[in-house]
């Protein structure tokens, strides 16, 4: 049996920018992609802890050391800057390997940074 599991989480990243004119997704700094082990394009689950919103979408890649947590597209509806969001990916994998998988949890700061 397979089953979901988290398998990647930024907790209580700051939204910096929300932009309505934009396909879509959701635009994540280079470096808490790396950090957190997120990829281009993956799909991902944000929740908003202002207003309870929780969308899914994708991840586009950010300027690397920009801090920038942007919201695009019709999510730009549900986000303002300055919100505090969790981001999070799932993975699927077998029961038995999912008990010790380890998910990779990132802390930034209020600027969007991690700790060096």
């Amino acid at each position: 049996m397979d089953i979901q599991i988290l398998k990647s989480k930024i907790h209580r990243a700051t939204v910096t920018d929300a932009n309505i004119d934009y396909v879509g997704s959701v635009t994540i700094d280079e470096d808490l992609m790396d950090a957190s082990n997120l990829i281009e394009n993956e799909q991902v689950h944000v929740l908003n802890y202002r207003n309870g919103a929780r969308i899914v979408t994708y991840v586009i890649k950010g300027e690397r050391g920009s801090g920038i947590i942007c919201l695009n597209g019709p999510a730009s509806l549900l986000f303002e800057k300055k919100d505090m969001v969790v981001i999070v990916s799932y993975a699927t994998m077998n029961f038995e390997a999912a008990k010790s998988f380890q998910p990779t949890v990132v802390f930034p700061n209020a600027e969007n940074k991690l700790a060096s």
